[in-house]
This record gives structure tokens, C-alpha cells and sequence, in this order.
């Protein structure tokens, strides 16, 4: 059986990954556009994320679309802290570099994760697998190298986003475990207690009046595009559990690197980033690992599904 047609056998993962990879693009060219044409702060417009996200769970709980569950705090702290630093850095990455090198960047938030569970939790990878990372970390190395608006900021932020999403996607897959919740579950409780670190960091950092203060004064269509870019964001947020939580971390990484070819393509379009041949060589040998891990993990799955129904 092919890698499409099995993939293609569960409508509601593909029915998951669809709403991720649409709602992940979308909020990346949002915000973007919030950055360059409206000098919106970053870490206020993190917060709205948060809040947004907790507002529209509420609603989906309203609706009897899950039930609530209590967790302890101290069981989940960890994990709003680190969805905290996983949106600023990812942000921030995106407001000081190009948006192929924000994107490919994020690509190597699969060797990392495949480390850790490796690492820290004994989870093994076949060869094959392992081998897949070789020519993703080429490609963005490739690509990076080749950046004409490359800067040493963009790639610190680039890197404390990698670290930190990395951590942050195990953590959710392990969380879901051990506590026995669902994604809207655990992003019910954590959402709120992310906003709640943010709320007292947002001061330090970023102006409260004046031009570009978080009272503003902002346009009408500045305020509108936050607005939709919070409601993306929780669409993103939603489908990253919902996907980790039934698949894996690496998989879900994996997927997510099909974003990079639509994502460059619009950047290269809306916000005129150059891309010179050597980036579009880096471009086609990360896809290529991409397209490698793909095809193997779904056979290794398929192949563990077979070994299960075969024992007596």
C-alpha cells in the first residue's frame, strides 16, 4: 500500500493536518503583515493569542464539545511556560528574519525533538529515520548560508524558538499521556496560565501608550487584523494538540514542514524576500528528507499494525 492511500485511509487525521496547514500558513502571512505595516508589539500579541484561545475553548466546552477535567497546576506550569517562550522566540523569529529563513529555521525543530526523546525518554528511531534528518539540516543550512537579509538577532531568536518548541511539542504528547486528557482538555487549563505569565512580563518588555504602546493609539484595520490573527491562532494552537496528541511530535514536525514551500512562495510574493538559486537548492533537499521520512514512517506504521493483528 502506497504512502498516499494510507494516509488517505483516515479522514480524520487528514481532516486535522488539513485545518493545521491551513490555519499555520494564514497565520504566519497575519502576522507578518501586522509586524512591516502596523509595528504591532510582539509579546502583546502573543497574549491575544492566549486569550483568544481560551475564549474559544470556553465556547467549545459551552457547546458540550469536550468536558472539562481538572489538572493540578503544578502538573502543567512547566508546559504554559514553555508554550510561553514556543510563541514569543517563533514570533520574534519571524519579525527579524526573511520568512524562508523563519521557516526553514523551524525545520530543524525535528533533529532537535528526535535528541530529547531519544535522550530523555528512550524512545527509539530506525536508521532510516535517522537518516532523513541528514538532509533537512543541509538544506536549512544551505539556505540560511545563502540569505542576503541574514542577521545574527534573527538567528539567535530562530534557535531559543527551535529549543524551546521542541521541548514544548514532546511535552505535550507526554502531558496528554500521563494526565489522561485530551488536547482541548489540557489546552483549556494551560491557555489561561500562559496568559497569566505573559500578563506580567508584557510590562517589562514592551510600552503600554504612545506609538506603538499596547493602548495604542491603532487603526481600525490594525485592530481587525489582530483580531483575525487571534482567531487563526486558535485554530493552530487547537489542531497542534488534536494532531500531537493522535500521531507524535516528530510526525506532526514532519508535516508541518510541507508549510515552508507554500509559506516561501507567499513570502516571496507579499513581502518580496529574495530567493537566490543556493536557497532554492536548500529549499528541495530539505523537502526531499521530508519526503523520505514521510514515506518510511508511514510503511513503519503500517508495518506495526500488521505485526499486532498477526500475534495469536
Amino acid at each position: 500500500m502506497s504512502a498516499l492511500s494510507l494516509l488517505l485511509s483516515n479522514r480524520r487525521l487528514v481532516s486535522g493536518l488539513l485545518v493545521n496547514l491551513l490555519s499555520s500558513i494564514c497565520i504566519v502571512f497575519i502576522n507578518k503583515w501586522i509586524y512591516v505595516h502596523y509595528g504591532f508589539p510582539n509579546m502583546t500579541l502573543t497574549l491575544i493569542h492566549f486569550i483568544v484561545t481560551w475564549l474559544g475553548l470556553y465556547c467549545c466546552q459551552r457547546m458540550d464539545m469536550f468536558a472539562p477535567k481538572s489538572l493540578p497546576l503544578r502538573k502543567i506550569s512547566l508546559l504554559a511556560l514553555s508554550f510561553c517562550g514556543f510563541v514569543v522566540f517563533t514570533n520574534l523569529s519571524l519579525q527579524n528574519n526573511s520568512i524562508g529563513t523563519y521557516q526553514l529555521a523551524k525545520t530543524m525543530t525535528t533533529p532537535v525533538i528526535i535528541l530529547i526523546q531519544t535522550g530523555y525518554y528512550q524512545k527509539t528511531f530506525s536508521t532510516k529515520i535517522k537518516l532523513t534528518v541528514v538532509p533537512i539540516t543541509l538544506g536549512v543550512i544551505l539556505n540560511s548560508y545563502y540569505d542576503v537579509r541574514f542577521n545574527l538577532l534573527g538567528m539567535v531568536f530562530a534557535s531559543l524558538g527551535v529549543l524551546v518548541t521542541s521541548l514544548y511539542q514532546v511535552w505535550v504528547g507526554a502531558k496528554q499521556h500521563e494526565l489522561q486528557v485530551n488536547s482541548m482538555q489540557l489546552l483549556y487549563y494551560q491557555a489561561p496560565l500562559s496568559s497569566a505569565f505573559l500578563v506580567g512580563v508584557v510590562p517589562c518588555f514592551e510600552n503600554l501608550t504612545g506609538d506603538g504602546g499596547i493602548f495604542g493609539p491603532w487603526s481600525l484595520a490594525a485592530m481587525v487584523m489582530v483580531a483575525l490573527s487571534g482567531i487563526v491562532a486558535f485554530l493552530v494552537n487547537l489542531s497542534i494538540y488534536w494532531i500531537i496528541g493522535n500521531t507524535s511530535a516528530v510526525t506532526y514536525n514532519m508535516f508541518g514542514h510541507f508549510k515552508f514551500c507554500i509559506t516561501l512562495i507567499g513570502g516571496y510574493l507579499l513581502f518580496h524576500d529574495p530567493l537566490s538559486f543556493n536557497q532554492f537548492l536548500g529549499i528541495l533537499v530539505t523537502l526531499s528528507g521530508i519526503l523520505a521520512y514521510t514515506h518510511i514512517k508511514l510503511l513503519e506504521q503500517e508495518e506495526g499494525k500488521s505485526h499486532l493483528t498477526q500475534r495469536p
